[in-house]
């Protein structure tokens, strides 16, 4: 199994391409199965999740080419993908494909609405909480559709062959049953006004693809989102916006080790808060031209409190890098995990490094120290891991982080955009 050394201590200074988001380009690629025209997304990275996508599509026979070929290609950090689900062959998603990756489960909204079925499993992805799908479910069924859940599966159908408008009022918000709603009401017969619904930039995103596919939709980027049906849905060609929790975390990993770095493509829209936080901590944020600069100099990192929220708040997917920042601060520090249960594992394992982490509830009070020291280290889930990189980039010695396919389902070629910045980093084999 693949594990990433890091030797701590260099400066970072050059230069990063921002790749396109992950958290964008999965609904992106679920909305190809709403159409039997094709959909071509452009930026789209080279991730564990997005080839595990693939794999989940052709199985309900969406066809693919990237960059105008079957074959998936590796160079570069940007591919363009073509979708065509011009024949649904299967509505079923098996347990052996959605286990592996929780957005898999939006497929329901698609399936249903185009085909007027669909059986999917329940789903799996990271340990960081239950994250039920009480709210996927509630919010298809104000659509019109009959839900029955047996033997570990979902199975939806609609009544009249059609889903139907109606309002819905998340009861919390979510994310994915914003994602999933959004694109099952897109062909439903009449108006859906989804109230409290999140307000995400990837939200934004799938919102401008179906408009481009021929949706109506109103509201996106706002808690109240309007959808008036239409009949079939067209192709489209539509760029996944760029990755802000990429952006966010290089942004910290220059805050911790010093340093000069262009993010290119960054766009400080998409994460305001976020980079008002970390320049909070001593670093120094500018738009250029071509992306963000993040600069810091020799002067030790100020100790900051942070508490999650949904968009635009600081994001959860940030929480564990902004504690490998703050593992380093001078003084005492508060992070409080207000989205998800569980989201606290990387503690123990920045402990091995030498960090001081306390846990009271869903608070963590980190009491910055002056070194880190290298250790062995276990990738816990995505965001985690990437934690573990950021504090091994400033320890001192060698830090070895284990279980790099969490790292691989988010973080495309993290190592390589690192070293190329003049870190001492790399990927062992094996």
């Amino acid at each position: 199994m693949d594990r990433i050394r890091i030797v701590g201590g260099n400066k970072l200074a050059g230069s990063i391409p921002i790749s396109g988001a992950k958290n964008a380009a999965l609904p992106l690629m679920i909305a190809s199965l709403l159409t039997d025209d094709t959909l071509t997304l452009e930026n789209v990275p080279h991730l564990a999740d997005v080839e595990q996508l693939i794999r989940i599509l052709g199985n309900h026979g969406v066809d693919y080419s990237v960059n105008g070929r079957r074959e998936k290609q590796q160079e570069g950090y940007s591919r363009t993908i073509t979708f065509s689900a011009r024949n649904i062959v299967d509505t079923t998603a098996p347990y052996e494909l959605v286990s592996k990756m929780r957005a898999s489960f939006w497929v329901i909204g698609p399936l249903l609405a185009r085909m007027g079925e669909a059986k999917v499993s329940l789903p799996g992805g990271c340990a960081i909480g239950t994250r039920p799908v009480d709210l996927f479910l509630e919010g298809l069924q104000a659509l019109g559709a009959d839900i029955d859940v047996d033997t570990g599966y979902v199975i939806a159908k609609t009544r009249n062959g059609r889903l139907v408008g109606n309002r819905y009022v998340f009861p919390k918000v979510s994310v994915g049953a914003t994602h999933v709603l959004m694109m099952a009401a897109s062909l439903a017969k009449g108006e859906t006004v989804l109230e409290n619904a999140a307000r995400e930039p990837e939200i934004v995103n799938l919102a401008e693809c179906l408009n481009a596919m021929g949706a109506k939709i109103s509201g996106a980027g706002t808690a109240t989102i309007t959808i008036d049906g239409v009949e079939a849905l067209s192709g489209a060609r539509v760029r996944v916006i760029p990755d802000r929790i990429e952006t966010g975390t290089y942004a910290m990993a220059v805050a911790m080790t010093g340093g000069d770095v262009v993010l290119e493509g960054a766009r400080p829209d998409l994460l305001q808060t976020a980079l008002d936080i970390i320049s909070q901590t001593g670093a120094e944020i500018t738009q250029t031209n071509s992306g963000i600069r993040v600069r810091r100099n020799g002067a030790g990192i100020s100790p900051v409190d942070v508490t999650t929220a949904p968009f635009p708040a600081f994001p959860t997917d940030l929480q564990a890098q902004f504690m490998g920042l703050m593992t380093m601060a001078k003084g005492k520090s508060r992070i409080t995990e207000t989205i998800f249960e569980n989201r606290f594992m990387h503690v123990q394992e920045l402990a091995r490094l030498g960090a001081h982490i306390t846990l009271s509830g869903q608070t963590a009070i980190v009491d910055g120290v002056a070194k880190l020291k290298g250790a062995p280290v276990m990738a816990t889930d995505l965001r985690a891991s990437v934690s573990l990189v950021i504090a091994g980039l400033a320890a001192e010695g060698e830090t070895t982080v284990n279980r790099v396919y969490h790292l691989d389902r988010g973080f495309e070629r993290l190592e390589e955009k690192l070293s190329g910045c003049g870190a001492e980093i790399e990927r062992i084999s094996g």
